[in-house]
Protein backbone atom coordinates (compact mmCIF):
# COMPACT_ATOMS: atom_id res chain seq x y z
CA UNK A 1 0.00 0.00 0.00
CA UNK A 2 1.22 3.29 -1.12
CA UNK A 3 1.88 6.50 1.56
CA UNK A 4 2.22 9.69 1.18
CA UNK A 5 3.52 12.46 3.88
CA UNK A 6 3.56 16.08 4.13
CA UNK A 7 6.00 18.54 6.11
CA UNK A 8 7.27 21.70 6.13
CA UNK A 9 4.17 23.71 7.36
CA UNK A 10 4.53 25.92 10.54
CA UNK A 11 3.32 29.55 11.60
CA UNK A 12 4.55 32.43 9.25
CA UNK A 13 4.18 36.12 9.39
CA UNK A 14 2.56 37.90 6.61
CA UNK A 15 4.43 38.34 3.47
CA UNK A 16 6.91 35.51 4.34
CA UNK A 17 7.55 32.09 2.97
CA UNK A 18 7.44 28.34 3.20
CA UNK A 19 7.97 25.18 1.35
CA UNK A 20 6.13 22.00 2.08
CA UNK A 21 7.34 18.49 0.94
CA UNK A 22 5.40 15.62 0.14
CA UNK A 23 7.42 11.88 0.02
CA UNK A 24 5.85 9.16 -1.55
CA UNK A 25 6.80 6.03 -1.08
CA UNK A 26 5.78 2.03 -2.26
CA UNK A 27 4.53 3.82 -5.46
CA UNK A 28 5.62 4.44 -9.15
CA UNK A 29 6.15 8.08 -7.78
CA UNK A 30 6.72 9.08 -11.83
CA UNK A 31 3.22 8.36 -13.05
CA UNK A 32 1.39 9.91 -10.50
CA UNK A 33 0.25 13.91 -10.97
CA UNK A 34 1.15 15.73 -7.17
CA UNK A 35 -1.34 17.99 -6.25
CA UNK A 36 -1.98 19.78 -2.91
CA UNK A 37 -5.13 20.90 -1.83
CA UNK A 38 -5.72 23.17 1.60
CA UNK A 39 -8.89 23.07 3.82
CA UNK A 40 -9.67 25.73 6.15
CA UNK A 41 -12.61 25.53 8.66
CA UNK A 42 -15.82 26.26 7.71
CA UNK A 43 -14.66 25.61 4.21
CA UNK A 44 -14.26 22.92 0.85
CA UNK A 45 -10.99 21.51 0.11
CA UNK A 46 -10.06 22.87 -2.85
CA UNK A 47 -6.73 22.04 -5.20
CA UNK A 48 -4.01 24.20 -4.95
CA UNK A 49 -2.17 23.31 -7.93
CA UNK A 50 -1.31 20.65 -9.39
CA UNK A 51 1.53 18.91 -11.62
CA UNK A 52 1.47 16.07 -14.20
CA UNK A 53 3.80 13.63 -14.92
CA UNK A 54 4.86 15.11 -17.68
CA UNK A 55 5.83 18.31 -15.29
CA UNK A 56 2.79 20.15 -16.36
CA UNK A 57 1.14 22.59 -13.81
CA UNK A 58 -1.47 24.68 -13.04
CA UNK A 59 -2.61 26.82 -10.56
CA UNK A 60 -5.23 28.29 -8.67
CA UNK A 61 -5.81 32.00 -9.67
CA UNK A 62 -5.70 32.67 -5.72
CA UNK A 63 -2.04 31.51 -5.75
CA UNK A 64 -0.76 31.84 -9.00
CA UNK A 65 2.55 33.89 -9.39
CA UNK A 66 2.88 33.11 -5.05
CA UNK A 67 3.17 29.71 -5.06
CA UNK A 68 5.44 27.17 -6.97
CA UNK A 69 5.08 23.31 -7.29
CA UNK A 70 7.80 21.08 -8.77
CA UNK A 71 8.50 17.51 -8.21
CA UNK A 72 11.57 15.68 -7.84
CA UNK A 73 11.27 11.85 -9.29
CA UNK A 74 14.55 10.53 -8.15
CA UNK A 75 13.77 12.01 -4.19
CA UNK A 76 9.98 10.53 -4.57
CA UNK A 77 8.99 14.28 -3.75
CA UNK A 78 7.10 16.61 -4.04
CA UNK A 79 7.33 20.38 -2.99
CA UNK A 80 5.16 23.17 -2.67
CA UNK A 81 7.42 26.69 -2.62
CA UNK A 82 4.35 29.42 -1.13
CA UNK A 83 5.82 33.13 -1.10
CA UNK A 84 4.28 36.33 -0.40
CA UNK A 85 2.02 34.29 2.08
CA UNK A 86 -1.28 35.99 2.86
CA UNK A 87 -3.19 35.18 6.34
CA UNK A 88 -6.03 33.87 3.52
CA UNK A 89 -3.74 31.33 3.04
CA UNK A 90 -4.36 29.39 6.32
CA UNK A 91 -4.92 26.14 6.14
CA UNK A 92 -4.13 22.49 6.30
CA UNK A 93 -2.30 21.45 3.48
CA UNK A 94 -3.47 18.11 1.58
CA UNK A 95 -0.93 15.95 -0.77
CA UNK A 96 -2.44 13.85 -3.01
CA UNK A 97 -0.84 11.11 -5.44
CA UNK A 98 -3.12 10.26 -8.37
CA UNK A 99 -2.54 7.90 -10.77
CA UNK A 100 -1.99 8.67 -14.33
CA UNK A 101 -4.39 6.21 -16.10
CA UNK A 102 -5.67 4.26 -13.21
CA UNK A 103 -7.90 4.40 -10.94
CA UNK A 104 -5.44 4.54 -7.46
CA UNK A 105 -4.15 7.44 -5.39
CA UNK A 106 -3.22 8.56 -1.74
CA UNK A 107 -4.03 11.06 0.30
CA UNK A 108 -1.35 12.39 3.03
CA UNK A 109 -2.69 13.13 6.52
CA UNK A 110 -2.09 16.95 6.09
CA UNK A 111 0.20 20.19 7.46
CA UNK A 112 -0.72 23.01 9.60
CA UNK A 113 -0.11 26.21 7.60
CA UNK A 114 -0.44 29.45 9.43
CA UNK A 115 -0.50 33.11 8.80
CA UNK A 116 -0.47 35.37 11.02
CA UNK A 117 1.24 38.60 12.69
Amino acid sequence: QGQVVESGGGLVQPGGSLRLSCVASRIIFSIYTLEWYRQSPGKQRELVASISSGRSTNYAVSVKGRFTISRDNAKNTAYLQMNSLKPEDTAVYYCHADHEWQNNDYWGQGTQVTVSS
